[in-house]
Parts: C-alpha cells; structure tokens; sequence
C-alpha cells in the first residue's frame, strides 16, 4: 500500500525546507520565514520535526511485514545501518562544503552533527525500536524518552551553570554534547560558539520519539477504512497533541533548538492536522488535481534537499567581482534582481519562491524521466 497524500505531505514539506532555507540567507526575512530566536515556534520551526515525523509514517509501511511472528533478518537490519550510515555521511559532506575552499574538506574542525544526521539516528533508533520492542513497550519507550529528557534537562545540575538553565551553553544537553564532542566540532553559529549543538547528541534523544510519532500514526491509520472519520480521528489526535503540547510548554517551554519534549507533542499535533488534510482531500474525496506538484517533489526529497544546500553555499561563498568589498552571488542576486524593486522582506521571500520553482522543475524532470533517487 501506498499513501499518496504522504508524498504529498513530504513534498509540501521539502518545499517548505527550500522555501525557509533560501529566505534565511537575506538580512530581512518576514518572522514567519525565520527560526524562533529561541523559545516559542515559528512556521519555519515546523519543517524539520514533519520530515522526521514522516519518516515515521514510511516506517509503519515498510516495516509493517516484520511482527513477532516474522522476525526481521540480517539482511534487514544491514539495509537499516546502511540507510542511516548514507544519510549521516551526506550530513558531514554538506558540513564540509566549501569550508575553506571548493576542494578543500577540513576534518579538524568540521560540524560533526546537522540535519541529516539527526534524522540517520533518529531513523536508526526508532527502526531499532519498533523491530524489537512490542507495541505497548514503543509507547513506553517514547513516554520515558520525552519525560527523561524533561526532567534531566530541568533538574540535573551543570557544572558553572546549575540545574534548569535553558541557555545555549548552560543547558544539559549543550553539557554533555560538549562531553563527547570535541568543541572544534560543535555548532558555532547562531550564538552557540561552538558550546552547544541545535542538532546535538542529547536532544536528539526526544527527536526518535518524533519518528515514533510518526510511527505510530502510520500504524493506525493503516487499520483504518479510507474514510472521512480516519481524517477526523487524525484531526482530533492533532488538537489533542497541540493542547497538551502547548501546556507543557509552561513547565518546558516549546523549543526547537532544544528539540524540548513539549516541542516534539506540539509539533507531532501540527503534522498530524496537515496530514488529516492531505489524507482527506486526496484518499478519501479522490481531489488530487492541486497535489501533483507537491507529490512530484516529494517523490524525490532528498535528490532535492541535499543540492539545495550545496546551491545555497555556493551562492553565499563566491563572488560577484574581485575584492573585499564584492558582494557574495547571492547578494548580488537578491539586491539587484529582487530587491531592487520588490523590497527587502518582499524580495528575499521572491527569491526563495523562485528558488523552490527551480527545484520543482528539477522534480519534474526527475519525475518524467522516472528517476527516483532513494538513500
């Protein structure tokens, strides 16, 4: 079984990736388009936990032969490791860059975690998880990685900061993050200074419970009929999920650089509304006109993502002139085609916009030549 409106789902969310990466590299962004400072969340805050929780939903497809009765082989695992292994090392190729130079890759001092190695080891401990452990023990299992992670964070003391400290460098996981990684290899961007990682070890802990989320979705809505009271029952589990995330907030507030226990049920509750969207409109009432761009893209996300990174680190790091004082491609770009008359805030978002067309025609072509690039 296929779920088209999870390709479409996915494709929303690539494009969506696109769309607020893009946007970000510009001085002036509409707030929408950019990362919370630090708590609370944006739109943009919702992209990385949707492709986790969608990876989620895949799993409850693909896995869905392996019970208790049918145990998963060697072979099945080899294809999990080998899957996380591609998608971490992509990670550290897309960290590397153009760092110092086109052909130039520094090991000394290169980010060892990012966005797609989060995803390789949430993916990895999630698949582990669910082909080893019953149901009731998964729901457990997401039940004390998300109230550990909450009570750790808020009550176990760091050492020069005290327990509680929800700061960049004072909290736990920045703690132990710089524990096991060496400092040279941490974020140092965004006021983090190389102390701290917004895609660290440690917080990556509540980030499987966002692939079981996932997970456990797929699951039930593969015992369910196509019909509209499985997109309600995917809409109420939504509210229900925003309600509780939002309150815990108040205790451990919503943080997406943090990746806190209440950002994880917040944000499992917005996928599962866009989901019962896409669900309803495309499964059960067959109106499919309006998703095919979205599927097409999400047939083939990753073939997207990893060259709209490269093609964003290209922009930023060549030049349009020689000189100190010679704009960067992308600014050149952005202040003379764009905002030269649409703006600043109007013309960064066009140009993400624009962005996002070209990697929708990349998708097309891909799509007609039947050329489906999966990790």
């Amino acid at each position: 079984m296929r779920l088209t409106s999870l390709d479409v789902f996915r494709g929303i969310t690539i494009a969506g990736m696109i769309l607020v990466n893009m946007a970000g590299v510009a001085d002036d962004v509409y707030p929408p388009l950019a990362h919370a400072e630090w708590h609370g969340c944006t739109p943009t805050d919702l992209v990385f936990p949707f492709f986790l929780f969608i990876v989620g939903v895949a799993m409850s497809f693909s896995l869905s032969k392996y019970t208790h009765e049918n145990k998963p082989t060697s072979a099945v695992y080899w294809r999990i490791f080998r899957r996380a292994a591609i998608l971490f090392v992509l990670g550290l190729l897309l960290n590397g860059f153009w760092n110092k130079g086109i052909w130039t890759f520094d090991l000394s001092n290169i980010r060892i975690m990012g966005v797609l190695q989060r995803i390789s080891l949430s993916y990895l401990s999630a698949s582990l998880a669910v082909l080893n452990l019953p149901r009731k023990g998964q729901w457990i299992l997401a039940g004390v990685l998300l109230v550990g992670y909450w009570l750790t964070m808020m009550y176990v003391p760091v050492p020069d900061y005290g327990a509680g400290v929800l700061t960049r460098e004072g909290n736990f996981g920045a703690y132990v993050d710089r524990l096991i990684i060496p400092k040279v290899h941490l974020y140092a961007g965004d006021g983090f200074k190389n102390l701290g990682d917004p895609e660290g070890l440690f917080s990556t802990i509540p980030a499987i419970v966002s692939v079981l989320a996932g997970y456990f979705t797929g699951e039930w809505i593969r015992k369910q009929s196509v019909q509209t009271r499985t997109s309600v029952g995917l809409a109420l589990f939504g509210i229900g999920c925003l309600i509780v995330g939002w309150g815990w907030g108040w205790l451990f507030p919503i943080n997406k650089k943090l990746w806190t226990s209440s950002y994880v049920v917040f944000t499992s509750g917005w996928a599962l509304l866009l989901l019962a969207a896409c669900y309803e409109l495309i499964e059960v009432r067959l109106i499919k006109r309006w998703s095919k761009p979205w599927e097409i893209m999400g047939l083939n996300a990753i073939a997207l993502f990893v060259p709209s990174v490269l093609l964003i680190k290209i922009l930023v790091r060549t030049k349009i002139g020689t000189g100190e004082t010679a704009p960067s491609t992308f600014n050149w770009i952005y202040q003379n085609i764009f905002a030269s008359w649409a703006g600043t805030y109007n013309g960064s978002l066009l140009f993400a916009l624009v962005t996002v067309l070209l990697w929708w025609a990349v998708a097309v072509l891909m799509y007609r030549q039947r050329w489906f690039l999966k990790v």
